[in-house]
Parts: C-alpha cells; sequence; structure tokens
C-alpha cells in the first residue's frame, strides 16, 4: 500500500512517460492484462489512456485493471491512469523512494 508520500513521488515521475497502450471499445479484456503486465514487469510505472469509446468510467477502469495486475492505482489524471508495482526483474532499474 502507498502512502501519500511515495504516491505523489510517482505521480512526478509519471509525468514524463508516455501511454504504454489504451483501453478502447473492447474494455479491459484478457489480452490487454497481458500486455499490461510484460510492461509493467518491465518498468514498474506504467500509464495507461482511456478512450471515450471504451464506454468505462475512468477510475472504475484503474480500480479494474489494478485487481487484476495487482498493482497499485496511483492516480487517474484527465483520462490517464498511472500504475505501479515493483518488479522481481532484477536486471531493470528499480524506482527508489526518497524516505
Amino acid at each position: 500500500m502507498l502512502n501519500s508520500k511515495r504516491r505523489a513521488f510517482l505521480r512526478s515521475l509519471a509525468q514524463n512517460i508516455q501511454p504504454v497502450t489504451q483501453v478502447g471499445k473492447s474494455g479491459v479484456t484478457e489480452s490487454l492484462i497481458e500486455s499490461l503486465n510484460a510492461a509493467i514487469e518491465k518498468r514498474e510505472l506504467i500509464k495507461v489512456t482511456v478512450l471515450e469509446n471504451s464506454g468505462l468510467e475512468v477510475k472504475d477502469a484503474g480500480i479494474e485493471i489494478a485487481s487484476e495486475l495487482g498493482a497499485e492505482f496511483v492516480c487517474a489524471t484527465g483520462r490517464k491512469l498511472v500504475f505501479y508495482t515493483k518488479s522481481n526483474n532484477e536486471k531493470i532499474n528499480h524506482i527508489e523512494f526518497p524516505d
């Protein structure tokens, strides 16, 4: 569980990253979750865009995706969602939190 200080730190990091994918009219599908799972394992912090034609509320989509991924739902800004999870991959640069 993220505290407010860590959540704010992750939000600041997310400003500089591009969305990895979009949630479209098919909604949250199994293939979308698989691709997001691979992306979050490589990056730890990912951003996703929810398109208007998805028919989903942005925060509802964020909560659903986070539970499917087993990740933390950091924030929703406009139609963008940010997720974080600590990766098990030792070859990547892990996010270090200032404490």
